[in-house]
């Protein structure tokens, strides 16, 4: 059976995404063990919240340096919600913080003029590529969003999927091994299950 380590920084709606899995047919561990990430075939960074808060408790853990570990190695990454922030360079929120720097790019607040911010609901997102992490989704697809900031990738290609809320944003990102999605696919009903177990396709065990 496959197995993803979800990445446990004290941020994060841990047991959702570990259900989530489960539903699909992996088994996940919420650990901030470094010898247990080790040992999975993949790795998800969730998120919930602000981002310099969350960098200080990754960095705390040394869970950045694990990440650039484990995507030389290889081994499949992504990142969920304020998780896929974290995965580019810096961000502007609360007067800024350094990220994990997997992914080239800044995060800044969201420009939607006239609307509620933060971005709260249900939002169709458009695919600008073909990515083996959106195969069998319709287009557009509808996955449930929760945030005011977004990034904004230094790489028109890391970009596979879009929604707009006043502009438009990166929804979905993916570098292989590293993988993003802004929204948060454990809520976003059988569409956010298909998309994770895309995912998991990606995390083959070694003995394989």
């Amino acid at each position: 059976m496959r197995t993803v380590a979800v990445l446990d920084y004290g941020m994060g709606n841990l047991r959702s995404v570990e259900k989530a899995f489960e539903h699909v047919g992996v088994r996940a561990t919420v650990t901030a063990d470094h010898d247990a990430v080790r040992a999975a075939d993949g790795v998800v960074l969730p998120g919930v919240g602000a981002f310099p808060k969350a960098m200080e408790r990754v960095r705390s853990l040394e869970l950045d340096e694990l990440l650039r570990e484990r995507r030389s190695a290889g081994t499949p990454i992504i990142g969920l919600c304020l998780g896929m922030q974290l995965l580019f360079e810096s961000s502007a929120e609360l007067g800024g913080d350094e990220g994990i720097g997997l992914l080239e790019g800044t995060v800044e607040a969201l420009a939607a003029p006239g609307l509620k911010v933060p971005h709260i609901g249900w939002n169709h997102v458009a695919w600008r590529r073909e990515s083996e992490l959106a195969a069998g989704l319709p287009d557009p697809c509808a996955f449930y969003h929760v945030h005011s900031f977004v990034a904004r990738p230094a790489r028109g290609e890391d970009v596979v999927g879009v929604a707009t809320y006043g502009t438009e944003l990166a929804s979905v990102v993916a570098r292989p091994p590293v993988y993003g999605t802004q929204f948060h696919p454990e809520k976003s009903g059988p569409d956010g299950l298909r998309l994770l177990s895309s995912f998991a396709s990606f995390c083959v065990p070694a003995a394989a």
